[in-house]
């Protein structure tokens, strides 16, 4: 609300617009996904085929995580539940940026893009984004989504080498590589609910 308004504009609007607020409320609760257990016995990483088990060795000393065939094997002192949940995010950061950089070069190679650099986050309202300078950003928590919507994603990006808007031109380059955009664009805006909950 605005700075400065009275508690009593406040009540009204509310009580104005409260049958809609209670829509939307319903259907954010019937969207959320139950929160998933912590730690996760198998960490599912669909984009790249990929799936970790997941092995508390306990110990003693700092946490470390190692990876041994398919098995995320986590060594030393796990401490506090957050101390887990930051070494995992870590983890999942670094195969990101392991993974998604042969598939980001791959792409563009294979549609003609050019781009600087590659840089890996963990955001909670952005799965991407393109720079003036041409460097791209991907949320790491894109791996949780099926492989075809990691492509359009990679090729969404890559498209803003050339078009920094979503004009027309734009969207008719993403076509070019992607005919079937606007249903993995509308998976992807959906994407938010594979996305365990201990790794956002």
């Amino acid at each position: 609300m605005p700075r400065r308004t009275s508690q009593a504009t406040v009540r009204a609007f509310v009580a104005e617009h409260r049958e809609w607020i209670e829509t939307r409320r319903q259907a954010a609760l019937r969207q959320r996904l139950p929160e998933t257990p912590f730690p996760p016995q198998r960490i599912e990483l669909p984009a790249v085929y990929e799936a970790w088990r997941v092995h508390l060795a306990g110990g003693t000393g700092q946490l470390r995580i190692r990876e041994q065939d398919e098995l995320l094997l986590i060594c030393g002192d796990a401490g506090p539940p957050q101390r887990l949940r930051d070494s995992l995010r870590r983890w999942l950061k670094g195969r990101a940026q392991l993974i998604l950089a042969d598939h980001l070069a791959e792409c563009a190679r294979q549609f003609g893009f050019k781009y600087q650099r590659l840089t890996i986050r963990r955001q909670r309202t952005r799965w991407g984004s393109c720079s003036a300078r041409g460097t791209i950003s991907l949320n790491c928590g894109v791996l949780f989504q099926p492989p075809e919507v990691l492509r359009y994603l990679l090729i969404h990006e890559l498209s803003h080498t050339r078009h920094m808007n979503h004009s027309r031109a734009f969207w008719e380059c993403v076509a070019g590589c992607c005919p079937d955009y606007r249903k993995l664009d509308r998976q992807l805006l959906d994407g938010w609910r594979r996305v365990p909950s201990w790794s956002s």
